[in-house]
């Protein structure tokens, strides 16, 4: 029977993060259920803080869910000694600044681990924490360009493309969290926490996947092809009637139920195309031959064939159709949150299932404003107050 308990929600977690992949780190972290305190600076510093775009805005009130939030400038010296009481009894502590600025701020893995041995700290950055470039401020696109993935994405004919989604900060983000998972794993057998670390550059040569083992065993520096899988021949973006499908017939058999479920038999046995080296040889021939069968028929009944006869197929969805399609609704990949000044929002759920502790479908805490639970989580935490008013008149919160 499932559980309304979320596996997290013993962890105390402080997110120092901005921008977007920190940030999604800490949101998987949230969504499993920790108590995760999102620090930003008050307005009395004059510093922006985590902010990506506005805060009522769709890009910030997804990243940022399932958090409370709580204002402390870590510049102040009372501020300072704050942060430090809170990292006395966190259990993680994430981060996404440039790789010296913990350092100044003196809130970097051994600083708390002196008063915290236990602590799990979770840092992202451009490049690294050492290195040449470890000072450089780091983006996605930059990263999609110096990790490689821009040099295979796009036509031949064209020049590099940078995907749709930024995938480094996303997939950094989601490394960290599985490093996070592990460290606090090993702590419950050495009693000890560690330093958990990945980079945007870290998180795209391994998205790399099998275009890197090519390179690194093989010799081969992928090009870009488009639409086509780099290797696996036919597989790719066809025309039909009406709209584009993707079909994957890689291998003989499959190539075989392909050319069968075309009604095109006579394919199998052409010399162009009875094996693999044959078929990767002549493949813009083989692609167009299929191409001239597939728009004698609309885009459904082709998908509804080739799945039928066991080679996958499916449509090029555009993002509305996506969220309209009933195999994405069944799966219950939209959650909710309601949002006091916005309203019920909808977002997208954690893309794991858990079967004795599924995410709800509406989240506990709606993206706060920056700042707003600061005197709620002091008082938890064991702040009288007249240390909460002494704080507020310094301007550390």
């Amino acid at each position: 029977m499932a559980s309304t308990r979320l596996p997290l929600e013993d962890y105390m977690v402080l997110d120092l993060t901005q921008a977007r992949a920190g940030p999604t780190s800490a949101r998987v972290l949230a969504d499993w259920g920790a108590n995760v305190i999102q620090i930003v600076p008050p307005p009395s510093s004059g510093r922006k803080g985590v902010t990506t775009g506005s805060i009522a805005g769709f890009d910030y009130q997804n990243l940022h869910r399932n958090k409370r939030s709580i204002a402390i400038d870590l510049t102040q010296p009372d501020g300072h000694a704050l942060f430090m009481r809170l990292a006395e009894k966190a259990d993680v502590i994430v981060e996404n600044f440039r790789a010296d600025v913990k350092h100044r701020l003196k809130i970097d893995f051994d600083a708390i681990a002196e008063i915290n041995p236990r602590i799990v700290y979770g840092s992202i950055s451009g490049f690294g924490q050492t290195g040449p470039y470890r000072d450089r401020p780091g983006v996605d696109q930059i990263a999609q360009g110096l990790g490689g993935l821009m040099s295979i994405t796009g036509f031949p004919e064209n020049g590099p493309v940078r995907v749709g989604i930024p995938i480094t900060d996303l997939c950094a983000g989601m490394f960290l969290a599985q490093g996070i998972f592990l460290a606090l794993l090993d702590r419950e057998k050495t009693g000890k926490g560690q330093w958990v670390q990945t980079s945007l550059l870290q998180a795209m040569t391994f998205m790399l996947d099998f275009q890197a083992a090519r390179w690194l065993q093989a010799g081969e520096v992928a090009p870009r092809a488009g639409n086509d899988h780099p290797t696996a021949i036919p597989m790719g973006c066809f025309k039909t009637a009406d709209q584009d499908i993707n079909v994957a017939a890689a291998g003989d058999n499959m190539y075989n139920r392909l050319c069968n479920a075309l009604g095109a038999p006579h394919l199998i046995d052409k010399t162009e195309y009875k094996t693999f080296k044959s078929r990767a040889e002549n493949k813009a021939q083989l692609n167009a031959e299929i191409e001239a069968i597939l728009t004698t028929r609309p885009a459904a009944d082709w998908i509804e064939i080739l799945n039928q006869a066991g080679v996958p197929c499916g449509p090029v969805n555009t993002i509305d159709q996506v969220f309209s399609d009933p195999q994405v609704e069944h799966l219950g990949v939209v959650h909710h949150v309601d949002h006091a000044k916005l309203g019920k929002l909808a977002v997208v759920g954690q893309p794991v299932s858990l079967s004795l502790a599924p995410q709800p479908e509406t989240f506990r805490h709606p993206t706060p404003e920056p700042g707003e639970h600061t005197d709620e989580i002091l008082r938890e935490v064991g702040f009288a107050e007249e240390e909460i008013a002494r704080l507020r008149s310094a301007n550390a919160i």
